[in-house]
């Protein structure tokens, strides 16, 4: 099925607001571009039709594709984030369409060293033919998640405008400060309503997540004791140094994100709050089993432990927050709901790619507070980078995907 969308023009839009979230703000959401882009999305969606549209406060959009065909057919919900990574500006992003990919390098115009080598990219070699659409090498283009975004706008459209696919109910949200880990924090799961919900926040073509890491967040503080340097000696204690000594016996060759892979963890330290008389190292820790989790941490404190009796008059505690958990969970007590997604993907044409997400969606959290939720691709590559790609086939085929699995959800295999 040739689905004729709106997708690549909506994200060529998208992707020029401003929405990078930010962790130090205490807002929700959490910067005011996510705002506005949520605002124009609303007067899309009343453009297109959909009804029950509600932008809540803390920047929750939900809006109804009304039924067609199946009004007894379980209530299915998709989401996906407006917001971009904190980690690179997405400010002034001029999106380009590099048309019909030849194979070559593309080197982006704002940066010479910013460059996508298909050599170190295979994704981009089995492109080749796609209309490929990078930022201009001076900020990321923001497809996480707007390729989500757009693909789920572009086929609410289509089916509106093709009421003989038939479907049940399906509600859309959109939400903020995903990137941050507050994508779910006021989302009213009871009042969105689906019986289960796919995120759109994923990679390449086909893939579908179903697997996440368990996740915490871990701050190791220690503690010293400042005084006058010139009068220091017996008396000082530099909690920077402790810090600095526990950093240094984390394992070099393993237990961080640069050297594991696959079903592996890890620890990262990821920001410091330091001063000599109190220094915080904050981590990630990061499993595929949730028990692995508390393997970590142990691990961690009995180093700061370590540490911080290196050095006289030292301290050290420890705080766990938890972050999410690993959404297979779930997700295994709801088949149907992953091999739906399975069995829309191969009516678009495609092989359903099964892979564990090194990371979270929302629909990590979302599986445990009652909505089944796995991951779909929307086509994103290099994510929370000035190298970061998506095709515009891939954005195709992901509003084709969504628009079988309305019609696989209201029971019927007919082509629209």
């Amino acid at each position: 099925m040739r689905l004729e969308s709106s997708v690549v023009d909506r994200f060529l839009l998208y992707v020029t607001f401003d929405t990078r979230s930010d962790e130090s703000s205490s807002s929700s959401p959490s910067t005011p571009g996510q705002l506005m882009l949520l605002e124009h999305l609303a007067g899309e969606l009343r453009a297109i039709g959909l009804e029950e549209i509600d932008l809540d406060p803390h920047g929750v959009l939900m809006a109804t594709v009304p039924a067609a065909g199946a009004p007894d057919a379980p209530v299915i919900g998709l989401i996906a984030h407006v917001d971009t990574s904190p980690e690179m500006s997405g400010t002034d992003v001029k999106p380009i369409v590099h048309r019909a990919y030849d194979g070559r390098d593309l080197a982006l115009p704002d940066d010479p060293s910013a460059v996508l080598r298909a050599a170190d990219i295979p994704a981009l070699g089995e492109a080749i033919g796609h209309d490929i659409i990078t930022a201009s090498g001076a900020t990321l283009l923001g497809a996480d998640d707007k390729a989500g975004v757009a693909a789920i706008v572009a086929a609410a459209e289509h089916l509106l405008a093709h009421p003989e696919i038939p479907r049940g109910r399906v509600r859309l949200a959109f939400t903020t400060d995903e990137e941050i880990g507050r994508g779910t924090a006021h989302f009213d799961v009871a009042k969105f309503g689906a019986a289960c919900a796919y995120t759109l926040d994923g990679g390449g073509h086909g893939e579908i997540e179903s697997e996440s890491f368990s996740a915490d967040q871990m701050t190791v503080t220690f503690r010293g004791f400042n005084t006058h340097p010139g009068y220091g000696k017996k008396r000082l204690v530099n909690a920077i140094k402790m810090a600095a000594a526990f950093i240094g016996r984390l394992p070099h060759d393993g237990l961080s994100p640069e050297t594991t892979d696959g079903y592996e963890g890890f620890v990262h330290p990821y920001l410091m709050d330091a001063s000599v008389d109190r220094t915080a190292v904050r981590f990630i820790v990061r499993d595929f089993r949730t028990e692995g989790l508390k393997q970590k941490e142990e691990f961690l404190e009995a180093l700061a432990r370590a540490a911080a009796e290196a050095f006289p008059g030292g301290s050290t505690e420890v705080a766990v927050v938890e972050q999410y958990r690993n959404m297979k969970e779930v997700l295994e007590r709801h088949p149907a709901v992953v091999e739906h997604a399975r069995e829309a993907i191969r009516q678009a044409g495609l092989e359903p790619v099964s892979r564990a997400i090194r990371g979270g969606t929302d629909g990590s959290k979302l599986s445990f507070m009652g909505l089944p939720t796995p991951n779909l691709f929307a086509g994103q590559h290099n994510f929370h980078s000035r190298l970061e790609w998506v095709s515009a086939q891939d954005l195709d085929k992901a509003v084709e995907v969504i628009v079988n699995l309305c019609r696989i959800w209201a029971g019927s295999t007919a082509h629209g």
